[in-house]
């Protein structure tokens, strides 16, 4: 039943913040430990469509080296079985279970064979697992670590399969755990009420997670009905971050002195490559290094845990550079307050106020053809209008609405860290992940 290769990594890249809820303040990775010490934990970083364009731009956009940028320790190879461009749950499945499958399927092979990943091989050997996206935690790439469909589209059979297996949740999501009498998306079962009654703490506001003790060894955080907010909307929300999202699961996963794996994704990185929004790339890229932070903070001081950031894929075809021109200006999307879907929803009917509009929350001043092109723009197509004028004023190019197919950088802090030197196969990283913690997997 178990069908595994060995597994890769991906990459991420860039530089990290000031947190609240932290650990500490600002962090200098230095130079990646590649001891040989025993690993008990490890936290598994995803800043999902994340490539080194990504991460040149991120590093441009912050006027600094990244913390990541000392950890670069490979590159890793993202095709699926039936692609060379792949998608989130297909590259997710082999980040998670070493084996490859086809495009859309979670956990299972081609043929539909359930692949046991590397999550559940750490919980059989009695540690504590965790789940943190700002997607639906039912998404694809949380999805891959905890359950088993053959369509990623599945998310309420995801729930039912996440829930009360993996010890901390904590994402968007929570009409998959709802049933339909309450607007959700279960036939009848209430996966919120179960959890509380099999001893999981339920938050669904960033005050009810900052006012957790830490002692809570099972949480269920849901913070959006489907998915979180971009970070450059979240201040418009009750939502907490990423950072404060992985500290939270920090404190509840060391509990466990047997250890624990951790998967926290950074989903929106994905999400704004989709949308040609370089802007909201960039604030996303950045709340994921916040995050980094936090976990390279624990490594620092545990000493026995290793860290692995790994993007799955690029999304968008994103260039340093672009429009025939050698120049680059992402620095102007430091000043870029919302994302380009919000400022469409801004708009009026007839779109006369696009000129205010784009100002107040981009400081762009319009030309009248950049003007002319909003308000002439199909409905559906407004904010990628808008996006694209703010990307060709940061001379950042795409090529894609979709995945490509480049390698991406791999990063990896900690005891056992050079098992990720090179350039590996995105099946190669779980198997690696479960040699550094001795654990029985892919056998």
């Amino acid at each position: 039943m178990k069908m595994f290769k060995r597994f890769a990594a991906t990459a991420l890249c860039t530089a990290m913040v000031v947190s609240g809820f932290s650990y500490v303040q600002h962090v200098n990775a230095g130079p990646p430990s590649h001891s040989n010490a025993k690993v008990e934990n490890v936290i598994f970083m995803i800043p999902d469509g994340y490539s080194a364009s990504y991460a040149t731009n991120y590093r441009i956009y912050k006027g600094e080296d990244t913390v990541l940028d000392s950890m670069l320790v490979g590159m890793m190879k993202t095709n699926s079985a039936d692609n060379w461009v792949t998608d989130s749950a297909a590259a997710g499945t082999a980040m998670a279970t070493g084996s490859k499958t086809n495009n859309g399927m979670v956990s299972v092979s081609p043929e539909g064979e359930i692949l046991e990943t590397v999550l559940e091989a750490a919980s059989d050997a009695g540690k504590s697992t965790g789940l943190v996206a700002t997607s639906t935690i039912t998404h694809a790439t949380p999805a891959v670590f905890g359950s088993h469909v053959e369509s990623r589209g599945s998310e309420a059979d995801i729930a039912l399969q996440l829930i009360n297996d993996v010890d901390v949740m904590l994402g968007g999501g929570k009409s998959n755990f709802l049933p339909k009498e309450e607007n959700g998306n279960q036939a009848e079962r209430n996966l919120v009420e179960e959890a509380k009654s099999n001893g999981y703490q339920f938050v669904e506001t960033k005050e009810e997670l900052l006012a957790m003790n830490g002692k809570q060894n099972k949480v269920l955080g849901l913070f959006a009905d489907g998915g979180m907010a971009p970070e450059l909307d979240r201040d418009h929300t009750e939502e907490p971050s990423l950072a404060d999202m992985t500290t939270a699961a920090l404190h509840s996963l060391s509990n466990n002195k047997k250890g624990f794996f951790l998967m926290v994704e950074g989903s929106q990185i994905d999400w704004a490559g989709h949308a040609h929004d370089a802007a909201w790339a960039m604030k996303d890229s950045e709340a994921f290094e916040m995050a980094v932070e936090e976990a390279l903070e624990f490594a620092k001081k545990d000493g026995k845990t290793l860290v692995v950031v790994a993007g799955d894929h690029d999304t968008g075809g994103m260039s340093v550079g672009g429009y025939d021109e050698y120049l680059s200006k992402v620095d102007i999307l430091r000043n870029v307050e919302a994302t380009g879907d919000f400022m469409a929803r801004e708009l009026n009917e007839d779109r006369s106020n696009a000129r205010d509009i784009v100002s107040q929350y981009a400081n762009i001043e319009l030309t009248e053809d950049e003007e002319a092109r909003i308000q002439s723009a199909a409905v559906n197509q407004t904010a990628m209008t808008i996006n694209q004028i703010i990307s060709e004023r940061a001379y950042v190019g795409w090529t894609s609405k979709a995945h490509t197919g480049v390698d991406v950088p791999l990063y990896a802090y900690g005891p056992q860290s050079d098992l990720f030197n090179g350039l590996l196969d995105n099946t190669d990283l779980p198997n690696r992940i479960a040699e550094a913690m001795k654990l029985e997997f892919g056998k």
